[in-house]
């Protein structure tokens, strides 16, 4: 895949790993790159790294992230550190069948009742955060998300994060996918930054 793949994969990841911290910090963030995401996580067999997000649209706010965060306009430490343990835990799921397996069945399960029983986006972040409690939360690294005691300490809230966790590492599977690597971030950070800059504001 092209460098273009693997800078809307990074965008998914940022993404999805922002909207867990808005969730940690002030208990709410935005609905419809939340939307993307998680639709995302379902979206086992796309064509494309755009199609696996809806469209470029569904990825503004990651591709906003990744572009300053690149060119030095936006800082988040605890974004940053939570982007690299991602990038590892998918590793872990790589390295390990079982869970992967688990995983699978349980999206495609997820998936069936979205489309018989038409689950709302409640539901759905229900049933992926309870995946992610069953399976990438018992791997190494554990993510660690920093936030407010009084969001962290809400189930539903929680359920969220994990949804959205369970989102992140289906965009580093995709990262890894299309290529990937600490290396592109070193070699091609400018272009990478370029490409999320234009696409952002498509």
């Amino acid at each position: 895949m092209t460098i273009e793949a693997r800078t809307l994969a990074l965008a998914g990841l940022l993404q999805a790993g922002r909207l867990a911290l808005d969730l940690a910090r002030t208990g709410s963030c935005d609905p419809e790159p939340m939307r993307a995401s998680l639709d995302s996580v379902l979206a086992i067999d796309a064509p494309s790294a755009e199609a696996v997000f809806g469209g470029r649209a569904g990825l503004a706010l990651g591709l906003r992230t990744l572009a300053g965060m690149l060119d030095g306009q936006y800082r988040d430490p605890a974004l940053l550190r939570m982007a690299t343990t991602l990038l590892h835990l998918e590793r872990s799921l790589l390295a390990s069948p079982a869970t992967l397996d688990t995983l699978r069945t349980g999206i495609v399960a997820a998936n069936r009742l979205r489309e018989s029983f038409g689950a709302d986006r409640d539901e759905l972040a229900e049933r992926l955060g309870e995946l992610y409690a069953e399976t990438l939360s018992k791997l190494t690294p554990k993510v660690m998300v920093e936030g407010a005691g009084r969001w962290l300490e809400q189930p539903a809230i929680v359920t969220r994060i994990r949804a959205l966790l369970l989102a992140a590492v289906r965009a580093a599977v995709l990262w890894r996918q299309s290529g990937g690597s600490y290396w592109n971030l070193f070699w091609q950070r400018g272009q990478m930054a370029r490409i999320a800059r234009a696409n952002a504001t498509r």
